[in-house]
């Protein structure tokens, strides 16, 4: 390859990463955190610490339903509480508008947000899938994935004349930007299978509405409604006959929904949604939504009648159609959900990896412009460097924040959403803010410490509040709340030693460097 197309591939490598790359750490740090989306819901109301859901039961929640809402008879469903945790089952229902309400709720519905709301675990996903804000904060991933794929192209193709001689190499030494290099290469080429998943899957969930608009109109003339409804529907259409018709119970419906998944062939069918059209009515169709591990179409669904029971699709395991496999592995893919806790772990590592990946990315950038033998660095590295330590650090103290802010709202007995949007976006922005006005090397390692600290310090009072439930029987729920807590230590702990090799470097390292103590201001010097 000339040295003219390699600087060119450099060039788009660069600006590519750089305009993504801080949307990207958001989303990498706290996507690695969505893969225990259930850890997380767990460890906000174990079940020792929340009072049992009501109505707990699906029929009961369906019967009550219908006698408040009759209208909602045509078109509704239940998402079904997770297994093991407080969380009881809300429902869905169009009766012209859309509806939401939990089961003490049913007079009172709310909109699809409102569902939710206050849970942190779906939090921490908001940031992850959109920043944090709604419609365009999505359509923007969307964006910055198609982005992120330019990038990576870019950074094979560079990379490619010396991949195999340079992979493994990590030089230590003197050279810390050479050192740095090493890693970022390194991390970049053997995780670059899993990141081509990631911005392929990104780009098609996020931009799914407007490239499904633009196809409709262009190729397939206004039709394309119809036929992707066909192509992705897991029963059949069915109209009401006008025959009333005692329903079975949903309880049953759901048993006899997992064992036909069951005799297809998956080790596990966990139903976690089931729908309703024509409730009452002898052509009643429920579909139930499951999930099964360890395969790559993880969800699956299967379609009964209501009256009868019979089966009348199937779409899980061997079963499943081509377009609900590819549709069904898309999401697989990219949250890591089809292998049980060592394929989560691995995406966990993955997402973090990930995250560094755009850090090193921009203080790689930050070092290549820098003046060698001048104490006043220019300003855009400075920028750059401040810009860097605020909003990545500055995303990873707010989001401990919000776990934070969680705990101090469930002990005064408020909806915890708005807390956790506060503490979150408000310790961004004030990291964003200290930034600015410190040093940059004091800045860093400060704010390194002050991440290392929230995160120790929230793991450590979630510990102790849950003190009573260490010393019973260990259930699979109290595990994965230890877990969640012992995650944040380690994190913690991680965060401490990047702020001590922080501080090693600014008192050690290149004098004229702007990670320096003696640049910490153009011309003058300061120690750490």
């Amino acid at each position: 390859m000339k040295s003219s197309t390699i600087r060119t591939f450099q060039t788009v490598h660069t600006w590519t990463g750089l305009l993504a790359g801080f949307a990207l750490f958001v989303a990498f740090y706290a996507g690695a955190l969505t893969v225990f989306h259930h850890d997380i819901a767990l460890w906000q109301s174990p079940p020792w610490r929340s009072e049992p859901a009501r109505d707990v039961s699906v029929q009961t929640m369906i019967d009550r339903l219908l006698a408040a809402h009759p209208k909602a008879a045509k078109d509704f469903g239940i998402v079904l509480a997770p297994p093991g945790t407080a969380q009881g089952p809300y429902a869905y229902w169009n009766d012209g508008e859309e509806h939401f309400a939990t089961a003490d709720k049913l007079d009172r519905p709310t909109d699809d947000a409102g569902a939710t709301r206050g849970q942190l675990a779906d939090f921490v996903y908001a940031l992850h899938d959109s920043l944090g804000i709604p419609v365009v904060g999505l359509y923007l991933m969307g964006i910055v994935s198609v982005i992120y794929g330019l990038a990576l192209i870019s950074g094979l193709l560079i990379h490619l004349p010396q991949l195999l001689g340079d992979l493994f190499a990590l030089r230590p030494g003197r050279n810390l930007k050479r050192l740095w290099q090493d890693a970022h290469n390194a991390i970049g080429v053997l995780s670059l299978p899993f990141h081509i998943i990631f911005a392929v899957t990104g780009a098609l969930m996020c931009l799914f509405v407007p490239l499904f608009a633009a196809l409709n109109l262009i190729a397939f003339d206004g039709k394309l409604d119809d036929a992707f409804a066909k192509a992705i529907s897991t029963a059949p259409t069915v109209q009401a006959s006008g025959r009333a018709a005692p329903m079975l119970s949903a309880e049953a419906l759901i048993e006899r929904a997992r064992a036909s998944a069951l005799s297809l062939g998956v080790t596990r069918f966990e139903p976690d949604y089931v729908h309703y059209d024509h409730y009452g009515d002898a052509n009643a169709l429920v579909q139930v939504r499951g999930v099964s591990e360890r395969t790559l179409g993880t969800y699956g669904t299967i379609a009964l009648n209501g009256a009868t029971g019979a089966v009348l699709e199937q779409h899980v395991g061997a079963a499943h159609s081509v377009n609900g496999l590819v549709n069904s592995s898309i999401y697989a893919l990219h949250f890591g959900n089809f292998g049980g806790r060592a394929v989560q772990w691995l995406y966990f590592l993955l997402g973090l990896a990930g995250a560094f990946l755009f850090y090193s990315g921009n203080l790689l950038w930050i070092e290549s412009r820098r003046k060698r033998r001048h104490a006043e660095q220019p300003r855009k590295t400075l920028v750059m460097a401040r810009a860097t330590l605020g909003v990545c650090l500055g995303t990873c103290a707010g989001i401990a924040a919000a776990f934070a802010a969680t705990m101090l709202a469930q002990a005064l007995g408020i909806d915890p959403a708005m807390p956790q949007q506060a503490a979150c976006y408000g310790v961004v922005a004030l990291a964003v803010a200290y930034a600015c006005m410190r040093p940059v090397a004091r800045a860093a390692v400060e704010l390194l410490l002050f991440t290392a600290a929230a995160h120790v310090a929230v793991a450590i009072a979630d510990l102790i509040r849950n003190a009573p439930a260490w010393s019973q029987p260990w259930t699979p729920q109290s595990l994965a709340v230890l877990g969640v807590d012992l995650t944040g230590i380690a994190l913690g702990i991680g965060f401490a030693w990047l702020a001590r090799a922080s501080r090693q470097r600014a008192l050690h390292g290149d004098a004229h460097s702007v990670w320096a103590a003696s640049s910490a201001r153009p011309g003058m010097h300061a120690e750490v």
